[in-house]
């Protein structure tokens, strides 16, 4: 499978990030960004990282407050670090 560059995770975290602009609908839009980019991240990364990750960047977004994390940006360099 295909490495995804780090340029498109950067922004995948930027997106997740979006939330925290937008008071009091933030938290709201995780939850339906939450099961979007859990699927995203396991497309792809796939394999063990795309299984843990995605359940990690689910975690991430659906608890409130912990949009701070780079989850792709970290599964780009677990990735790396795999091959």
């Amino acid at each position: 499978m295909k490495k995804p560059s780090l340029i498109v995770c950067i922004i995948m975290d930027i997106i997740g990030c979006l939330s925290y602009f937008i008071p009091a609908l933030g938290e709201f839009s995780d939850a339906i960004w939450a099961p979007i980019s859990a699927y995203v991240f396991y497309k792809m990364f796939g394999g063990k990282t795309g299984k843990i990750g995605c359940l990690i960047q689910f975690t991430e977004e659906i608890v409130p407050f912990t949009d701070f994390l780079p989850t792709f940006t970290l599964g780009y360099f677990f990735k790396k670090i795999e091959k």
